[in-house]
């Protein structure tokens, strides 16, 4: 997986061909949550069926201390990536990826993916100054990571924070929102839409609008409808169709897409997509079907 995100010609293979198969309206470059990890030299490998796997989890002050600094020449790869993926795209626009800093934070404590982040909360509860050195420079790897695919060509950047919803308001605001935040402030001049994602959100949509972002990614938790009266009607929604619809009929999958564009016609903008990722299991043929309804849906729907 990392080697396929490090080789410039397969990763731009890989971001094409869902736009090349499914005719969707924007690509998202290849890559995966650790590789800015990789590029600044902690070990990690993608172990198969488990996921991200440090070498040395990150858990102590002299740990944080001991954490390499990221060479801005190691983000070639992902520029070269990014470049022939603009080309190949041609007038489709690419979307920039990055994991944002708790989630990359709670990979390098954990050591690997634990759902229940055990040592990463005791971290944060118990040695707040350790934590926010951490996430500081997680925040500054994130934003080289995300600087790099825009330079090279890429017209959106989404920060993807796929644990986040683990934390209480007061936690993220007080443990998590200021780094988010310096991320997207550290892109602003790059003027190119920022979105924010995380899953499990319902009760964080505020905040993580708050860090920054243009565009909010909303989970499967909640309505876009409720999602937008939540965001006072101010920004557009990205999201968020169930994805495990993916493998229902096509009656029931057609009549839940049609709700998720109804309900995302109260916001001021709605960029039709999942509410997490595709299944690895699911049909491509379904894939296809379904972005040529949402294309077929007349604008007065949407």
């Amino acid at each position: 997986m990392l080697q396929a995100c490090l080789d410039p010609e397969l990763a731009a293979e890989i971001t094409c061909q869902p736009v090349r198969r499914h005719d969707v309206d924007a690509g998202i470059f290849f890559s995966d949550i650790v590789v800015p990890l990789r590029l600044a030299g902690v070990g990690v490998e993608i172990v198969a069926g488990v996921g991200p796997v440090l070498d040395s989890p990150v858990r102590t002050a002299a740990d944080v201390a001991g954490l390499p600094e990221l060479d801005p020449a190691a983000l070639a790869p992902v520029r070269d990536g990014v470049a022939l993926s603009v080309a190949e795209l041609g007038a489709v626009p690419l979307i920039g990826f990055a994991g944002a800093p708790f989630t990359l934070a709670s990979y390098l404590v954990e050591g690997r993916p634990n759902r229940e982040l055990p040592a990463t909360r005791a971290l944060l509860a118990s040695d707040p100054d350790t934590w926010h050195r951490l996430l500081a420079w997680v925040a500054g790897l994130t934003t080289a990571f995300l600087r790099a695919q825009v330079e090279a060509g890429a017209s959106a950047i989404q920060l993807f924070d796929s644990w986040v919803g683990r934390l209480s308001p007061a936690e993220y605001r007080a443990a998590v929102q200021p780094h988010s935040a310096a991320v997207f402030s550290a892109v602003t001049d790059l003027g190119v839409p920022r979105v924010h994602f995380g899953t499990a959100t319902r009760d964080l949509l505020p905040d993580l609008l708050a860090a920054g972002a243009d565009v909010v990614g909303v989970a499967s938790d909640i309505g876009l409808d409720e999602a937008n009266a939540l965001l006072g009607g101010t920004v557009p929604l990205q999201g968020n169709l169930d994805p495990a619809l993916l493998a229902a009929d096509w009656p029931t999958l057609e009549a839940a897409a049609r709700d998720v564009v109804r309900r995302g016609a109260a916001a001021p903008g709605h960029v039709f997509n999942l509410g997490h990722g595709v299944p690895p299991e699911t049909d491509p043929d379904t894939l296809t079907r379904l972005v040529e309804l949402v294309h077929s849906i007349p604008p007065q729907e949407s």
